[in-house]
């Protein structure tokens, strides 16, 4: 044949030669690469390889010339990773490939990837996957429709709508990507999290899939089993249903509500703590509980708060507030229908209301008889009435003051309408019943011993001094606040006249008027006036029966 001949041949039927070309480096690749096995050496270069296809051919004039084409059970590898799809087309200039129809990717044991359709550019390492993408690492499964895998840094990246399942947590969004290496996951807009009993909305979601945590950054709510958290910046561990929320968060559950600026929370053991500025509200009985620091157990119903603790019970038309350097609450018979709580409050507790205000060093409330005992030098006022004592127990019902039991040195004393004469009454023990929160009846046993004014109804004028001295009384009240009678045994009583009355007479001699003690108004029970050394009660020992001596001596 003429050489001549032999060109026009060449140049005729140029398709032939590279794909001659292309078969023998085929061979080539696979006779090193099985060399390599047999010294058990790796090829990592950055080159794409053609492990196999049925056809492979090329299409000078279609739209993809610099590409062989290649279709049936096509196989490709690149560093340690495969891909397979039904055709492609390859770029070996480019390094690069276009995979089309049942696209699979598998790198390592614990990486793999399905879809429609694929491009994977060799160079950057970058794998683009679109149409029913489902990316699988361990046992996390990743649904979208648009993936895009960075194998240079470990990252996959999806966009217009994604789905992540780990187990029993369920995570959606818009956008996010998802750290192979790492495992942690971020997911932008529309971002909803199903964790068992935990439902997350917000739109930024970090999760780490190696110890199951969940990481909220703005706006979020998250509904749990009835609860519902609102949050800006919060942590949740699905596996311990452990939670830690910052930036002032606020936990609702039914009727009770919790805010704080740090909040944790263990739904295993029920303890829940909050710090800075907490604010505990019961919406039910209509009460709250403010403090720095808050914790309670909801399966034990025991706490404590403290740092500018406050109680405030507003059930009835005004507002009672309580405050005390500590608080602690002990629920008995819990999750039964004889359940009762007792709160403790001490050091420096004071206790305020437009009826009613109290100071004392230590309270005791308990739910079960509704009763507040006051310890270690009580003083209780109502309008113009202060008492006092060594313990005061004060019985609520309905919120109200139902009765007042003032026990040791007991005194009280009620400033008259012309704000300079007393009515006052000491003995062993006072109770006073009130009714709708007006003082109706007041029993004094002990060493009573009374100073009072009588009025004279026409022009309410005092008409002298009446000094008693028994053993029991009684006084009866009108609704009006007017003394209707007095009832007393066997008694030793003197009246002054005003013009005669003597001047150690005014006063009895327990008498102790502490009105600068009393709080003025909600913002003042945080300031604590005590009493002075030399006012408070000196405790009255329990006088000891005589000492008899009986002589054994033998005469």
């Amino acid at each position: 044949m003429k050489f001549s001949n032999i060109i026009r041949y060449i140049f005729g039927h140029r398709i032939v030669v590279p794909a001659v070309l292309c078969l023998f480096g085929l061979s080539l690749f696979q006779t090193i690469g099985a060399a390599g096995r047999k010294v058990k050496r790796v090829n990592m270069d950055d080159r794409v390889y053609l492990v196999h296809a049925d056809i492979l051919k090329f299409d000078q004039f279609g739209p993809n010339p610099d590409a062989q084409i290649v279709k049936g059970r096509v196989h490709f590898t690149h560093q340690g990773a495969s891909l397979w799809c039904d055709s492609a087309y390859f770029f070996q200039e480019s390094n690069s490939v276009k995979a089309f129809g049942h696209v699979r990717y598998v790198q390592g044991r614990e990486l793999s990837l399905v879809a429609k359709r694929a491009s994977y550019d060799g160079m950057r390492q970058l794998l683009e996957a679109r149409n029913n993408v489902v990316l699988h690492h361990g046992n996390k499964v990743l649904y979208t429709d648009s993936l895009d895998f960075d194998r240079f840094n470990n990252y996959a990246y999806f966009f217009e709508g994604g789905r992540l399942v780990d187990g029993k947590d369920r995570l959606s969004s818009d956008w996010g990507d998802y750290n192979t290496q790492t495992r942690e996951a971020v997911f932008w807009y529309n971002v909803k999290m199903h964790s068992s009993n935990r439902i997350i909305t917000t739109d930024e979601l970090h999760y780490d899939t190696k110890k199951s945590i969940a990481h909220v950054v703005g706006p979020s709510k998250i509904i749990q089993k009835g609860s519902v958290i609102n949050t800006t910046d919060a942590y949740f561990n699905s596996k311990t249903d452990k939670a830690e929320m910052y930036s002032r968060s606020t936990v609702t559950d039914k009727n009770k509500e919790i805010t704080g600026d740090s909040l944790f929370y263990s739904k295993k053991t029920g303890l829940a703590r909050g710090y800075g500025n907490v604010i505990y509200v019961d919406k039910k009985n209509k009460n709250q509980l403010l403090g720095h620091r808050l914790v309670y157990n909801e399966k034990t119903g025991r706490g404590w708060a403290t740092g500018h603790a406050l109680a405030k019970e507003y059930s009835q038309k005004d507002t009672l507030y309580m405050h005390a350097d500590s608080m602690k609450i002990y629920t008995f018979n819990i999750n039964t229908d004889s359940v009762y709580r007792k709160v403790h409050c001490f050091k420096h507790t004071k206790v305020f209301r437009s009826d009613v205000q109290a100071i004392c060093d230590s309270l005791v409330y308990n739910s079960k008889d509704s009763c507040m005992t006051m310890y270690k030098d009580p003083i209780a006022w109502n309008t113009d009435r202060q008492i006092l004592g060594e313990i005061i127990k004060v019985y609520l019902q309905d919120s109200t003051v139902r009765e007042a039991h003032v026990i040791g040195q007991a005194l009280s004393i009620e400033l008259m309408p012309d704000k300079k004469h007393y009515n006052q009454l000491s003995s062993k023990e006072i109770t006073t019943y009130f009714v709708k929160g007006n003082v109706r009846r007041v029993v004094a046993f002990g060493n009573v011993k009374t100073v009072y004014f009588p009025v004279d109804d026409k022009d309410s004028t005092l008409q002298g001094l009446v000094y008693t001295e028994t053993d029991t009384m009684k006084l009866y009240i009108s609704p009006d606040r007017k003394l209707q009678k007095i009832w007393t045994p066997k008694n030793q009583s003197v009246m002054y006249p005003m013009t005669q009355i003597p001047p150690n007479k005014y006063k009895l001699p327990e008498f102790a008027w502490f009105d600068n003690l009393r709080p003025t108004g909600p913002a003042d029970v945080f300031f604590w006036r005590g009493k002075g050394d030399d006012n408070k009660l000196k405790p009255i020992g329990r006088k000891k029966a005589p000492l008899q001596n009986i002589d054994n001596t033998e005469k």
